[in-house]
């Protein structure tokens, strides 16, 4: 009965979610629903094991939600974000408008950009840029969503996302952690998604087929944004609100490009320095101290470089642009507003994820993951893949993999000398691939951002961000297994 309760809870969880339920209310309901078949205390759980899972994550990560929707809206508004895509238009042409799509949409995300935020500047110039090139509309969301939720989350080293933070204070990494692998990974991802879009706008134009949406490119996604469904499939797999993207003012004219990329170049930079030399030369022996939770300078290392850098990439990118930021109170007002339900639905799947862990039988599907065979590293790639489908969240289903069987996997990895950085990108890659089946949050934003079907629209983002990250997931696990780390 205990495993029934688990796959019930799940059930209502995935069916409710993709109607557009809140996951605040969700969450705790499929928790409840687990308890009750395995006979445990209801009210002992919900505010013992749930709240106790959701506050561990929200105290974590809440820094990182904050500055990240700060720094999303300080980029929207200035228009930097889209100084970025017609710098990459200008630069590319019309002849490489699929190609300028998936640069522009991964330059803006691996500098720290909201998902969400992206998707809404991007879906405009796309529309525009397939126009001029007569390219079906159709192909928008699988180059939109290659470029902007793919190699930038999962694989390369160094990226700002939420995905790359989650695995730093279980295993002790870095955002760079095998950093030789992630690039390996990304390029495997990239490559693959290109060729396959570039195969589907050739076959596109033998069969005669053009662009063919009608209306402005922005009409789409003005409805998406007013839309209240969308903005409950967004709070779980972006880092943005919806409802604040029409809070605060845009400036009236945008920054050149090299100011509109300089705070991405701050974000790399900073973070890779606070990674490699703040951080390894300070005393941080007082974090020791009950006072600060008896933890450990590895356990909260890379979310302080992140931090840092986050807040370094704002402060020069107020200082460059603001001329163009005519109502900085209310961008930073509405860029901080826009964290609050994210995390607390992240937060959310997190606690529903520990009271599943808590049942009696969750013994038995531990057991069963740790027994797959391939090693430790088949077994992580396994887990936050089934718990990123189940969920629809990539950072959702990476928490809970990691706070059920994190230490053990971390424990295991350490008796067969696999560096703790391999088991952070395979964690993180894993959680990147099943995560964008149709009933991601993400997913569906997307395509009513971009005035596309499932029918028409998913099987681009299936191939360019299911298929290729899986692919790259194996690359990964074999050189890992065979080279160890690098």
């Amino acid at each position: 009965m205990g495993l029934l309760g688990i796959l019930v809870g799940l059930g209502l969880l995935m069916a409710l979610a993709f109607r557009g339920w809140s996951v605040l209310l969700l969450a705790p309901l499929g928790a409840l629903v687990a308890a009750l078949f395995a006979g445990e205390p209801l009210l002992a759980h919900w505010t013992q094991t749930f709240m106790g899972g959701a506050a561990g994550f929200i105290a974590a990560f809440f820094p990182l939600f904050l500055l990240g929707g700060v720094f999303g809206k300080l980029m929207d508004d200035s228009g930097s974000v889209t100084a970025i895509a017609h710098g990459m238009t200008a630069w590319l042409g019309t002849r490489r408008a699929m190609l300028a799509v998936v640069l522009a949409g991964a330059l803006v995300t691996y500098g720290g950009v909201s998902l969400f935020v992206a998707f809404f500047v991007l879906a405009p110039m796309a529309h525009a840029m397939f126009r001029a090139a007569d390219i079906p509309h159709r192909l928008m969301p699988g180059a939109i969503m290659l470029g902007a939720s793919t190699f930038t989350m999962s694989a390369l080293p160094g990226t700002p996302a939420i995905q790359n933070a989650i695995p730093m204070p279980f295993f002790g990494t870095s955002p760079w952690a095998a950093p030789g692998l992630g690039v390996i990974a990304a390029a495997v991802m990239a490559g693959l998604g290109l060729w396959w879009l570039a195969f589907r706008e050739a076959r596109a134009r033998r069969a005669g087929e053009g662009y063919r949406y009608e209306g402005p490119g922005s009409e789409a996604a003005d409805r998406a944004a007013g839309d209240p469904a969308i903005r409950e499939h967004c709070v779980v797999t972006t880092e943005f609100d919806p409802a604040e993207a029409r809070h605060g003012r845009h400036g009236a004219t945008e920054p050149s490009f090299a100011i509109a990329a300089a705070p991405i170049a701050v974000v790399l930079l900073v973070n890779l320095l606070m990674t490699a030399v703040v951080l390894p030369n300070m005393d941080t022996a007082f974090l020791a101290e009950p006072r600060w939770g008896g933890t450990s300078i590895g356990a909260v290392a890379g979310v302080w470089s992140v931090v840092v850098a986050l807040f370094a990439a704002c402060l020069v990118l107020v200082v460059l642009n603001r001329p163009r930021l005519p109502s900085l109170r209310e961008t930073l007002d509405a860029g901080a507003n826009s964290a609050v339900l994210p995390v607390l639905g992240v937060g959310s799947l997190v606690g529903f994820g520990a009271v599943v862990a808590a049942m009696p039988a969750f013994a038995a599907v531990r057991d069963q993951v740790l027994g797959i065979g391939g090693g430790p590293l088949v077994s992580l790639a396994v887990a936050t893949n089934i718990l990123a489908a189940l969920t629809g969240s990539a950072s959702g289903g990476l928490t809970i993999a990691l706070d059920t069987l994190g230490p053990t996997f971390l424990q295991i990895a350490d008796q067969h000398g696999i560096d703790p950085g391999l088991l952070h990108r395979v964690a993180v890659i894993g959680a990147g691939t099943l995560d964008a089946l149709p009933h991601n949050g993400a997913v569906v934003t997307l395509l009513a951002v971009c005035g596309t079907s499932h029918k028409d629209g998913y099987l681009d983002i299936f191939v360019g961000s299911v298929l290729s990250a899986l692919a790259a997931l194996v690359v990964v696990i074999a050189l890992g297994s065979l080279l160890g780390s690098f």
